[in-house]
């Protein structure tokens, strides 16, 4: 081997080195994350935080048992004391910020905004997905990087940029110092404060929010009434010309009248030229390969490689730019949409889909391609997804939908008639390592 081949892997490594290092100067100065907004303050547990009735038309009864962890069982008390810790902001290190400020009941448990706002007018990189029915999730974030309830209960705390406590320890000594937790954790758990406890809590109390009592469900159930023409049409559009029962289905074949997801993590083309997502990619296999677990967790969470998504969990090349299929129930409430809350109003979300995407995207899910409908089927398909609004949210989902139509007849940035009604563009292949 020639002198020059000797030296070339010390040049890689140190290349590997100043592209890590270049990493960690980005996630602490010039990223999004560290751009300070206005910390509102936190929400009040009015009556729509409330643990919701097991009692709903469409709830899966037999599910719902199923999601619930032996050792974790649900009782009334320890649910309110998990709802009483959600609001409360002296979990995170400054007392601005609780659970309940990004997940707010009065907005189905979102906060309306693009991405979150965490301590100190952090703003992050992610949307805040909705904690109704997280239990029946198979993993937890747009990634997927929690299993349970707990694990995803703990990350927010001790995220530097959501509530900021240095590890879950400082949470409880701030928690334990107050008389009624004391005797409320002595009560639920027989035993002082912990750290595991209080994650058991908090995930009790999510796991008493389920939300189901639409009009959808209420035709499911024998109403033909429940919705209407558009929204009957709008559901066979749903699982045949719109595709997407090839996302929002446990299977192609039956349809799914449940949970709308295949817990699966899928590119759909967001984000991908904004982030210049493949250059990003080859930056991140170089941070990959170093090993350094806390670096990868800065890049995920506080620089543009979260739109690299699942990939920073798995490390797989085939789940790059791949983010979590959401549930659809309440999705009128809860917008902006997508992973980035890049889409503002459903008919946004529809003409994306409906174009295909695909251009400059070597990892689009091969399901992403035209679909040819027309405005009266996006409107339909839109109607069909406004009937999954639960009753405990009708009277905003009335104005959000008239907010939303009036949008979407003047203002469509994802709009492009040609490329639906064309041929699938050609997807370039990943580039060579």
């Amino acid at each position: 081997m020639s002198d020059g081949n000797k030296i070339m892997p010390t040049v890689w490594a140190c290349v590997a080195v100043l592209i890590i290092l270049m990493i960690l100067i980005y996630a602490g100065t010039g990223n999004t994350a560290t751009k300070a907004a206005v910390q509102p303050p936190i929400p009040k547990a009015g009556p729509l935080a409330q643990p919701r009735s097991l009692q709903q038309v469409g709830l899966p009864a037999d599910q719902t048992r199923a999601v619930i962890p032996p050792d974790n069982p649900q009782t009334p008390e320890k649910i309110a004391l998990g709802q009483k810790l959600f609001f409360d902001g002296r979990l995170s290190a400054d007392g601005s910020v609780a659970c309940a400020g990004c997940h707010n009941p009065e907005r189905a448990f979102t906060d309306g905004k693009p991405t979150s706002t965490g301590i100190h007018g952090r703003v992050g990189q992610r949307n805040a997905p909705t904690v109704l029915n997280a239990l029946y999730n198979k993993t937890q974030f747009w990634d997927g990087r929690a299993k349970t309830l707990e694990d995803q209960a703990a990350l927010p705390i001790v995220n530097s940029i959501e509530m900021g406590q240095p590890n879950l320890n400082a949470a409880v000594v701030r928690i334990a110092a107050v008389d009624e937790y004391q005797g409320a954790f002595n009560r639920v758990f027989g035993r002082p404060i912990g750290s595991a406890d209080l994650l058991r809590a908090i995930a009790s109390y999510e796991r008493a929010l389920v939300s189901f009592n639409s009009p959808f469900d209420r035709f499911i159930a024998g109403d033909k009434n429940a919705i209407d023409a558009a929204a009957q049409r709008g559901w066979d559009l749903f699982n045949t010309r719109a595709r997407c029962n090839k996302c929002h289905a446990l299977t192609e074949t039956k349809r799914d009248v449940t949970l709308f997801t295949d817990n699966d993590f899928h590119d759909i083309g967001i984000g991908i030229i904004r982030h210049n997502v493949v250059a990003l990619a080859r930056q991140a296999e170089q941070l990959v390969n170093s090993g350094d677990a806390a670096a990868i967790d800065r890049a995920a969470l506080q620089t543009d490689m979260s739109a690299l998504g699942r990939f920073l969990v798995t490390k797989k090349e085939s789940d790059i730019a791949s983010f979590k299929t959401p549930g659809l129930r309440n999705l009128l409430v809860t917008g902006p949409y997508f992973h980035d809350g890049s889409q503002v109003t459903l008919w946004d979300v529809m003409d994306h889909y409906n174009k295909g995407d695909g251009l400059q995207n070597p990892w689009l899910d091969e399901d992403i391609q035209p679909l040819a409908l027309t405005e009266r089927e996006i409107d339909d398909v839109v109607a069909f997804l406004a009937s999954l609004t639960s009753d405990d949210y009708k009277k905003p989902a009335v104005k959000e939908l008239a907010r939303q139509r009036v949008l979407s007849r003047t203002q469509r940035p994802q709009r492009d008639t040609a490329r639906a009604f064309g041929p699938k563009p050609t997807q370039p292949k990943p580039p060579q390592p």
